[in-house]
């Protein structure tokens, strides 16, 4: 064998050592849970019940539930794909603070759960989660759906097979395997990954009233991916630009905000 054949047979052997690898590992180079399981009242958080949920296979999640002040729409909410939901008490207390129901989701694999993260776990963990929901007697009409990050591809799952009062997205994207994509560009991503977290399939099965709202210049979720799938959506929706906003700006009150604006506007008409 030639010095050239021995170099290209090294070179395809190492790219695909790199590519098992990346196969292999691929959940733990998507999903970067919090684990410290910390509680509601450990992080300053009032009138808040855990309550334990069972996914239709079988594994625990976990709700932070603060029932709705008369008259007010209950706000079920999915994270991004790291931290937990102690990590985002601020946002809690704000949707607490105006009076609405607040339902914050943790995961199977975050908080104290140790179970593996999938996207079908996932979206089985936020059935059991609505479905709880509705078994308290709260109409359909009176949830409304907030995906943040990773969390806008559960909350369009969920809002494509459950009828829902509204549905607000942060930094949503097309598919999570186009963003891994951009990524890893050198790979066939859309063939080894296994959640792929396809929006764009969904988006149109949602009836509900549609918000969006995306930084222009966000760097992990590009800002042209929520364009994409703001256009793949059935009427009614909005479409709000951030400008010069990143993917920070999902951390920022205003962005709360306004959606609990667009929430109360939905639910008063």
């Amino acid at each position: 064998m030639t010095l050239t054949l021995r170099l290209l047979a090294g070179a395809a052997t190492l790219y695909l050592l790199i590519a098992l690898a990346v196969f292999t590992l691929q959940r733990r180079l998507q999903y970067f849970p919090g684990t410290t399981g910390t509680a509601p009242q450990q992080v300053g958080l009032q009138g808040v019940t855990v309550i334990a949920l069972t996914a239709s296979d079988g594994i625990a999640s976990a709700l932070w539930y603060a029932p709705a002040q008369p008259g007010q729409p209950t706000l079920l909410y999915f994270q991004g794909n790291a931290g937990e939901l102690s990590d985002r008490a601020d946002r809690f207390a704000f949707y607490q603070s105006i009076g609405f129901g607040v339902a914050f989701l943790s995961y199977r694999g975050y908080g104290a759960s140790r179970d593996a993260i999938t996207e079908p776990g996932l979206i089985a963990d936020a059935t059991a989660a609505y479905d709880w929901l509705a078994a308290q007697g709260i109409p359909p009409s009176q949830i409304a759906l907030v995906g943040e990050s990773l969390g806008t591809g559960v909350a369009v799952q969920l809002a494509a097979k459950r009828s829902v009062g509204a549905v607000a997205l942060e930094a949503p994207y097309t598919a999570t395997v186009d963003i891994a994509a951009q990524i890893y560009w050198w790979l066939p991503v859309h063939l080894l990954m296994k959640d792929q977290f396809r929006s764009i399939d969904h988006i149109a099965q949602i009836n509900a009233p549609l918000l969006i709202q995306h930084g222009t210049a966000d760097q992990v979720i590009p800002f042209a991916s929520g364009q994409r799938l703001f256009a793949a959506a059935k009427q009614p929706k909005t479409f709000i630009p951030l400008p010069d906003q990143g993917h920070e700006a999902l951390y920022q009150p205003q962005t709360w905000a306004t959606e609990a604006a667009f929430i109360i506007d939905v639910a008063q008409h």
